[in-house]
């Protein structure tokens, strides 16, 4: 398995993560739509200001993600530190919604209430199937 090479398939392919938090030792999760910049190890994410999780986010800023596949069981896995982006939903518009084409009617929609939030990794686990499985490090 060229472990590289599966990572950049997989984040470009797969569209949602579930993305896991946890304040005062209770977890929480959802799942969430996603843009993976390679040139800066960032994976992309835009939410309403007013959610819930982005309060977790400022008590919190480590958090954890998984791809969801979209068939099979090829996924990545990994552990990050969260934070507000200085980029807007307007700025990656493009990208996420080449990705993601029905994203674009979101921004249209409610873009001037999205916030642009990156979460930075140096590692991940990459994982094709029960026995392809490997850790990439990214930096």
């Amino acid at each position: 398995m060229n472990t590289k090479n599966e990572f950049k398939r997989i984040m470009e392919t797969q569209t949602e993560v579930a993305l896991a938090t946890s304040i005062n030792d209770i977890p929480n999760v959802r799942i969430v739509n996603f843009y993976y910049d390679e040139a800066d190890n960032t994976l992309f994410f835009s939410t309403f200001g007013d959610n819930d999780k982005v309060k977790e986010f400022e008590l919190n800023n480590n958090v954890a993600f998984t791809t969801i596949p979209l068939q099979g069981n090829a996924h990545i896995k990994a552990k990050g530190k969260i934070k507000r982006s200085s980029l807007t939903i307007y700025d990656i518009a493009d990208c996420i919604t080449k990705k993601i084409p029905d994203y674009k009617e979101t921004i249209n929609q409610a873009g001037q209430y999205l916030i642009l939030f990156e979460i930075k990794f140096d590692t991940a686990i990459v994982t094709l199937d029960f026995e392809n499985i490997d850790t990439i490090f990214l930096k």
